[in-house]
């Protein structure tokens, strides 16, 4: 399947199973949720759509959310932005605009707390990062790094969800390359 611009509804729900399990699976990488997503089809509207992706996503267990995660760059490694988005272009690209835009003393530092918090939570910081600065992102990591693993997989899962939405939105509004 090629990109479509201006991808309807109706383009989604007639998608064959394995396209839509495609096709969602640029919005959130957690196969049992995009896989849940290409099944829960027809939906009517956009607002059906982000309503049955969170309801999904809050019954996704600690291995689906934990798949999700390894999905994303690290907040800031912009190599790693390139490489992961390459995918995702259309709908992810602009997702970490801040940290593309930040000092090599600030990229340097995310850098050096991102590897602290995988080595402490066994995971990438999460953060919806759409409109953000590389400064905000690296405050609420300082922040968020001395919590327990258990609380930033739900503050993680909380953020994916944001991501997610996002995503869905995009890719409704633009189409998504699959191919």
């Amino acid at each position: 399947m090629n990109q479509q611009a201006g991808l309807s509804l109706d383009n989604i729900n007639n998608l064959s199973v394995s396209e839509a399990q495609q096709w969602f699976s640029h919005c959130c990488a957690a196969p049992k949720w995009f896989e849940a997503m290409a099944k829960a089809r027809p939906f009517t509207d956009i607002c059906q759509v982000k309503q049955v992706a969170q309801e999904l996503w809050l019954g996704s267990s600690n291995q689906d959310l934990l798949t999700a995660f390894e999905a994303h760059p690290m907040i800031g490694d912009v190599s790693s932005l390139r490489k992961k988005y390459a995918a995702t272009k259309d709908i992810a690209s602009n997702e970490q605009q801040g940290a593309t835009q930040a000092s090599e003393q600030t990229l340097q530092s995310l850098a050096d707390a991102n590897h602290k918090y995988l080595a402490k939570h066994g995971f990438i910081f999460i953060i919806c990062a759409t409109g953000l600065s590389a400064d905000t992102m690296l405050n609420a990591l300082m922040q968020r790094i001395n919590n327990s693993t258990a609380t930033e997989i739900q503050l993680a899962a909380a953020e994916q969800i944001k991501i997610t939405l996002l995503r869905l939105e995009k890719g409704l509004e633009k189409g998504i390359q699959t191919t």
